[in-house]
């Protein structure tokens, strides 16, 4: 099962994202957050920063927008040079429709859920989806801590999954660092988004290696990965 760790540049500084980018060389995708002050009491950055920020690094982005009507917003995400686009389950009105358009523009698409929004009630349209993130704090802004009782929403997430028999990335967003990554890799996530315990780091590449080793530790001993 491999491991992936997904810098979000929330944490990084906004007046030297394409230098924020080359620090953490070596992560799988760099996550950003697009806010809209209407889903979300934040407002953050659009599609121009995002089209400037793809030519400003190889490493994929992963785009997480909390935004409202990303029916109509998530394609130009990917046609400014996302690789991989996840709406909110709460703020899409069609959520397949959307999912199968993401895909057919070529990029990966996701679904996030807030804390309180539970899996089960998307357990058909999971098929359509390249990822699921379940969110491991209220979303909205950078440096929350962790919310331990998000730990078996992951694990019933990942029951589903394996139920169906899907090649299904399952992400955790929140609060992500050393001292919590292992514990929501042994319930099941596989792709773990970390603001500040790499961008707060004095060398956010090393914290990106040494996320991604504990994270694989924790995969290979946990029982849910047994059989993969």
């Amino acid at each position: 099962m491999a491991v992936q760790i997904n810098p979000s540049i929330l944490s990084a500084d906004f007046a030297r994202l394409a230098e924020e980018a080359k620090a953490v060389e070596g992560a799988d995708w760099l996550h950003v957050d697009v806010m809209d002050n209407h889903f979300v009491p934040n407002l953050t950055l659009g599609v121009p920063v995002v089209e400037s920020l793809s030519r400003a690094t190889d490493i994929p982005l992963d785009l997480h927008l909390m935004i409202e009507d990303p029916d109509r917003w998530a394609p130009q995400y990917v046609e400014a040079g996302a690789g991989s686009v996840t709406f909110h389950a709460e703020a899409a009105a069609a959520p397949v429709r959307l999912a199968r358009e993401i895909r057919a523009k070529g990029a990966r698409a996701a679904m996030a859920l807030k804390p309180g929004t539970p899996i089960e009630q998307y357990e058909d349209i999971l098929p359509e989806l390249d990822m699921v993130l379940i969110m491991t704090v209220e979303p909205g802004f950078g440096g929350q801590s962790f919310l331990d009782i998000m730990l078996p929403k992951v694990r019933r997430t990942r029951e589903l999954i394996a139920k169906h028999g899907l090649d299904l990335w399952l992400q955790v967003d929140g609060g992500v660092s050393a001292t919590t990554i292992e514990r929501v890799a042994e319930a099941g996530a596989d792709v773990f988004v970390a603001g500040s315990a790499v961008y707060g780091a004095v060398d956010p590449a090393a914290a990106v290696r040494t996320l991604r080793d504990q994270a694989g530790a924790a995969i290979a001993a946990a029982p849910w990965a047994c059989d993969h």
